[in-house]
């Protein structure tokens, strides 16, 4: 198939500094966004609510994500910077038409869905600070298309970049709620964990199988591409997941330290990010928690928006050789900034009906996205051992078990809980 990607912009590293910091900083970028991403508007509802039912119970698991996050993006990055090729082009020059219609018909309307969950949480941000929803959604809208419209990927990564500084606020959120050290650590990290106790383990199914959203596998892979990654960028690629891997865990430990230092403690249920940002500041004496909180609600619904929208347009350009780049100009990719701005413009539309049951369709969208993965990850582990992709870098017999331990347990745990929730005992 013909190159769909514009030429990326050169990876320069200065002569006179080169090393292995100037190379980091020249390749990094895809795997801190993506991984703060995946603490968008429908993650951070869930680790509200997993402090604010049972404290500090599911700060470890939290920490222990870390790995199977890392473990699935690494294959995307290796499959990019080897192939120089998106997961959707891969699919359909490896593997036909049909299977890629199978990939990118689940994952449109995957994509879909969440993309509305996403302006769920804009709205929710409008609650908080006591504004309309109407005009921040708006707002945000045009904002996410005059950012893939700047025709250069290197400005939108920077913007984008921009939104994970202000999930960060996430974390003086907690400080500001004053959660005890001590019950942090005894409660958090050494304590014992509720295993018979169902709710519980709803809401351990529901962190896990939030880690891995299907979305995230075409977006890294393609901006990967998009930014010009070699296999010489390969280690500091790798590094940048890895570093988003653990900050991303870092401020969902923090979304739930802030709800069970305060909300746990009072014994207050939430049943949105929103209304947890709402019921901080009571508890907290301060403004800043709920403040900080609700900037940072707004900094993941947005920066989820741009990776949900960016990841279904490359992954229709790429399947269809349409020109598809953030270093091509509107005129010369009308198709891909056509239905990036379609995803955006549709899903706000659908948050501004009247009257939508929004919570409910947040936590139906986390359930489909369950039945969506074992699609998308088996399509990854098949490519990641594929020679004639990936050649001497296919995985290794430890790296597979890792791999394939991860994916059956997210699958495995996601199916179970969505299909509670399908059943209506979630």
């Amino acid at each position: 198939m013909a190159a769909v990607h514009a030429e990326p912009q050169a990876l320069t590293v200065p002569p006179a500094r080169g090393g292995r910091l100037w190379r980091y900083l020249a390749a990094a970028g895809p795997g801190l966004i993506v991984a703060f991403a995946d603490t968008e508007a429908g993650s951070i509802t869930t680790a509200a609510t997993s402090g604010a039912q049972f404290g500090m119970k599911l700060v470890l698991l939290q920490l222990l994500l870390i790995v199977p996050l890392f473990v699935v993006q690494e294959m995307t990055v290796r499959l990019g910077t080897v192939t120089g090729k998106g997961h959707a082009q891969l699919i359909r020059q490896h593997y036909g038409l049909a299977w890629t219609w199978v990939s990118l018909g689940t994952m449109l309307v995957t994509n879909l869905a969440a993309l509305v969950t996403e302006f769920i949480g804009v709205a929710g941000v409008a609650l908080i600070f006591g504004i309309p929803p109407a005009p921040l959604v708006i707002g945000s809208a045009a904002i996410l298309i005059a950012i893939a419209f700047s025709g250069r990927y290197k400005r939108a990564e920077v913007l984008a970049l921009g939104l994970c500084l202000l999930e960060l606020l996430f974390i003086p959120a907690a400080f500001a709620a004053h959660p005890n050290g001590w019950t942090l650590v005894r409660e958090g990290l050494l304590g014992s964990q509720p295993l018979a106790n169902h709710e519980y383990l709803l809401l351990v199914a529901g962190n896990i199988g939030a880690v891995i959203m299907p979305w995230m596998i075409f977006y890294q892979q393609s901006a990967t591409v998009d930014k010009g990654l070699t296999t010489n960028d390969l280690p500091s690629a790798r590094i940048d997941t890895a570093l988003g891997s653990v900050l991303t865990q870092i401020i969902m430990v923090a979304v739930v330290v802030t709800c069970a230092a305060t909300l746990f403690v009072h014994n207050i249920n939430v049943s949105d990010a929103a209304h947890a940002a709402l019921a901080l500041v009571p508890l907290t004496g301060s403004k800043l928690a709920g403040i900080a909180f609700g900037a940072g609600l707004l900094g993941a619904a947005l920066l989820g928006a741009l990776v949900v929208s960016l990841a279904t347009a490359w992954a229709f350009g790429e399947a269809f050789a349409w020109r598809c780049s953030l270093n091509a100009a509107c005129y010369d990719a009308k198709r891909f900034y056509g239905m990036y701005a379609a995803m955006v413009v549709v899903a706000a539309g659908v948050v501004l009906i009247p009257n939508l049951p929004l919570i409910r369709i947040t936590v139906w969208v986390e359930a489909f996205n369950a039945f969506v993965l074992p699609i998308v990850l088996g399509f990854l582990l098949v490519m990641a051992n594929d020679k004639k992709i990936l050649g001497n870098r296919v995985n290794s017999a430890l790296g597979n078990a890792i791999a394939i331990g991860v994916a059956v347990s997210c699958v495995g745990l996601g199916l179970w809980f969505g299909t509670l929730t399908i059943l209506g005992q979630a």
